[in-house]
């Protein structure tokens, strides 16, 4: 079958996905101590949190950290460069690019078309996408493009397993979810989201847009602590694919806010929350330790810890960041840096740190 403008459209955003793996290259900074407001020291993890990050090997910390418990800031600090060549030091308040966390985002718009009845979760993508050129589209389904069970590595080419049996990380079903919600909603994606953003009250959350004035921070890449500028590559039709997968700006802030209300019912009806947070596929990711973990609706879902969390993460354009929610204290950790580790061993060298440092306080024991 001839593929068409959207299978086009999906496979050019494959592109992102190479161009994630040669973010590397090198420039100069040196981290610098930011304000510590809040910080909370009955168990002295915040002390932990603070030495940890003003550690140079084997790499240097470059981003913000906030810790909220009940809503409340308990540990909130940035430290090093929001701009690396005119040394201006980063702000709490400073717009990163969230990566993949974006799919959190996509999988609520998903779920709320779901609670109008729009979409079924169960049903052959071929329903929603009826020009797709393979014919696992009736096979497939939406839930399966969600949790990444469906094993599709390009909208023209075979699943790489049989849809429901493996898990296969990748841009290309996010892209096909926000053809999905562009389809049954009649807005873009770009729009759905916006929007989405001022009706929670996150001001400072957006979908990047090519050619606009986007107020984010400069990406860098970590070459043994000397840091070169990421600058957006121009990927036109693909950039606009890869948006619901990874084309989010946000900051720290608008993150806690997220994930309080995506974690306390005021965005999913209570039975789409534990559809998004429920799971019937796992694996491991190095952000969230050796042993495989849940996977939900962008969201990894770790519930055999001693401390169960919910969380994500993202790296890519001279960014990486991990979000995590424990649902038992409701605490909630955001970790945002502007840097790209050049050596794929240390992408979430302090991400992993910190929460594990978080893993082992008082906040959530």
């Amino acid at each position: 079958m001839k593929t068409t403008d959207a299978g086009k459209r999906m496979t050019s955003s494959l592109m992102m996905l190479a161009l994630s793996f040669l973010l590397t290259i090198p420039t100069c900074v040196h981290a610098q101590l930011g304000n510590n407001a809040h910080a909370e020291k009955t168990d002295g993890y915040a002390a932990e949190i603070d030495r940890l990050i003003q550690a140079t090997s084997p790499r240097s910390f470059n981003g913000v950290i906030l810790i909220t418990k009940n809503g409340k800031t308990t540990y909130s600090k940035a430290f090093g460069y929001a701009d690396v060549e005119n040394k201006i030091p980063l702000r709490l308040e400073d717009n990163f690019r969230i990566m993949s966390n974006s799919k959190q985002v996509t999988a609520v718009l998903i779920l709320r078309e779901v609670e109008k009845g729009n979409i079924d979760l169960h049903r052959p993508v071929r329903r929603y996408l009826p020009d797709l050129p393979q014919a696992w589209a009736d096979e497939v389904t939406v839930h399966q493009l969600l949790n990444f069970s469906a094993g599709i590595t390009d909208v023209d080419k075979p699943l790489r397993f049989k849809p429901g049996t493996d898990f296969l990380y990748g841009v290309t079903t996010y892209t096909m979810l926000g053809t999905i919600f562009e389809k049954v909603s009649g807005k873009t994606y770009i729009e759905a989201a916006n929007d989405l953003f001022k009706e929670l009250g996150m001001h400072n959350s957006f979908c990047y847009e090519e050619d606009k004035n986007n107020n984010v921070i400069k990406g860098y890449v970590n070459s043994n602590n000397v840091f070169e500028l990421k600058a957006h590559p121009v990927q036109g039709a693909g950039w606009l694919g890869f948006m619901p997968a990874g084309g989010i700006v946000s900051n720290a802030k608008d993150l806690a806010v997220w994930d309080d209300k995506l974690h306390n019912g005021k965005i999913l009806k209570p039975a789409s929350y534990r559809l998004m947070t429920d799971y019937s596929i796992s694996s491991q990711h190095v952000a969230f330790g050796t042993e495989d973990v849940g996977y939900g609706y962008g969201v990894y879902v770790s519930d055999k810890t001693a401390v169960q969390y919910i969380g994500h993460s993202g790296k890519g354009l001279g960014f990486a960041s991990i979000k995590v929610y424990f649902p038992e204290k409701d605490v909630d950790v955001v970790v945002l840096e502007n840097q790209f580790s050049e050596d794929s061993a240390l992408h979430y060298y302090f991400e992993i740190k910190i929460r594990e440092i978080v893993m082992n306080s008082n906040l959530v024991r």
